[in-house]
């Protein structure tokens, strides 16, 4: 028996079959990547192997007395303590040892007995051989190598972006260490540094982890297999994510034979039934046939998922500037940082980068005038429309469809087209009809996606727009960037997908 045995695994959500009768097993020491298109059930399988999904189906075995530690990016936590008390919570049961250890020295003043000296000598050798002195020197280091130390280790978590606190509650679930790790999407809102000692740090993990990470370069680094999520089914692969991909290929072309073969069988028992069950001579067989056919275990079909076909028009400007930037000063209640000062020419593409939680949200927030400056002045060119993406999947209700969110901002379009622009975004049929909560990460950036194309604008306006997209969707958005002939602003922390081809980078660093 693995740390983990999947048996027979089947769930879905409405019509939508994620998993039917899936099986695999997780190993003592392996780092497993999990992949899969948008909306396959990557968060779901981790959110069913922790119990706060229950499958239709199948069985879910953990080995038992093992620590597994889930990074939720959206705990609830006290946000009324520093980010170091916080951190130190990932040893409360050695600091809470300390306590009573320095309890029974005060004691001591009055009361030297024998069992009292025992019991203090044996806390401060569980201490020692528990490394408790040097935890503070573990905690900094960890801290240090996912950013954290640069926010301020006394900085109230209350005061922390989101993404600066998923940092945080990141750190503590490595500093536990334990047995089984389970990762959905780590590496968005680390920086690229970040982003290389985290690598570094799961390469030399002793325990085992699960990882879901649309960083291609990444999971090749971090994973020794991968668990790919398709046709319903969840197949097992050794190698690291360079192997899969050499794997699958020969596995799909294998299926895709096996389904055919499948398919011809079925339709000859199903022709054989048709033509003979209405004559008494040959009833008796037909149902013999029939029998035989309802025990197939029919293959799911190896569907062609298409790419996306991402469309944005420019409308045309005839402005030489598009935007003028002067001493900007950005923030809430205090500048998150010095005067900003920068010019985007008529269809200049510019990328913003810097660390998690510096600015760069505030930023566009600001731009768009959804937030007020502190100070300072910017301008767009009168000619200029914008169309702005925000990275946070929210929803004002997320009860609501894809095609009642579309049809609600754009009443004029018919079901008809609500459909094709959907589709055209990648999002299937059946994913049109479900409450967009219930959509993967990926498929609710489609959705946002969908609303932008059908804006008329010159300028876009993006905030991580590739944080939840799978591989097709990311290379299809890059080629349409690319194409467009308004101007841009990026912000992104991927630089291979901008570097390529943008005209500017503006590297933020307070």
């Amino acid at each position: 028996m693995g740390l983990l045995d999947v048996i027979n695994l089947t769930h879905g959500f409405g019509e939508k079959t994620l998993y039917q009768n899936a099986s695999f097993e997780l190993f003592k020491g392996e780092h497993m990547g999990i992949v899969g298109r948008n909306g396959t059930g990557k968060t779901t399988l981790l959110n069913t192997l922790t119990g706060e999904i229950i499958p239709d189906a199948g069985e879910i075995r953990w080995q038992k007395g093992i620590k597994i530690g889930y990074l939720d990016q959206h705990a609830k936590i006290d946000r009324e303590v520093n980010v170091f008390d916080y951190l130190k919570t990932a040893f409360s049961e050695l600091y809470q040892t300390e306590a009573r250890l320095t309890e029974i020295y005060e004691k001591m003043a009055t009361d030297c007995s024998e069992k009292v000296l025992k019991r203090a000598a044996d806390l401060q050798s569980l201490l020692e051989n528990s490394g408790f002195y040097e935890l503070e020197s573990r905690i900094l280091k960890i801290a240090d190598g996912l950013g954290i130390t640069a926010l301020g280790m006394d900085s109230m978590l209350e005061n922390l972006s989101g993404g600066q606190r998923a940092k945080v509650i990141l750190a503590k679930l490595l500093l536990e260490e334990p047995d089984v790790l389970l990762l959905d999407e780590p590496t968005n809102f680390l920086d690229r540094e970040h982003v290389s000692w985290l690598t570094d740090y799961l390469k030399t993990y002793e325990g085992a982890y699960m990882v879901i990470s649309h960083d291609f370069s990444f999971l090749d680094k971090v994973t020794t297999c991968i668990c790919d999520i398709e046709f319903t089914t969840i197949k097992k692969y050794n190698g690291n994510m360079t192997k899969f991909i050499e794997l699958k290929g020969l596995r799909r072309e294998s299926y895709i034979r096996e389904f055919e073969a499948q398919k011809k069988e079925i339709k000859k028992y199903e022709d054989y039934i048709a033509k003979n069950k209405v004559r008494a001579s040959t009833a008796a067989m037909a149902k013999s046939r029939q029998k035989q056919l309802d025990k197939i275990d029919r293959l799911a079909s190896p569907e062609v998922i298409p790419k996306p076909n991402f469309r944005f028009t420019a409308e045309h400007t005839s402005t030489q500037r598009s935007l003028s930037v002067k001493d900007l000063e950005i923030g809430y209640d205090y500048p998150l940082l010095a005067k900003l000062n920068f010019k985007v020419e008529s269809g200049q593409k510019i990328v913003i980068t810097g660390f998690n939680g510096i600015g760069k949200s505030t930023l566009l927030k600001t731009l768009i005038k959804k937030i007020p400056a502190l100070s300072g002045k910017f301008k767009f060119a009168q000619t200029i429309k914008i169309a702005y993406f925000e990275q946070d999947l929210n929803w004002d209700d997320p009860s609501l469809t894809p095609i009642q969110i579309v049809a609600d901002a754009y009443p004029r379009l018919t079901q008809s087209q609500l459909r094709r622009y959907l589709a055209q975004c990648g999002l299937k049929a059946k994913s049109m009809l479900q409450p967009v909560s219930s959509l993967s990460g990926g498929e609710q950036a489609k959705v946002k996606i969908c609303l932008l194309m059908l804006i008329k604008a010159n300028f876009l306006i993006l905030d991580e727009p590739t944080n939840h997209l799978d591989v097709d969707a990311k290379e299809v958005l890059k080629e349409e960037l690319i194409r467009w002939t308004g101007g841009l602003i990026l912000v992104s922390h991927e630089a291979g997908f901008y570097q390529d081809w943008a005209d500017a980078i503006i590297a933020i660093e307070g």
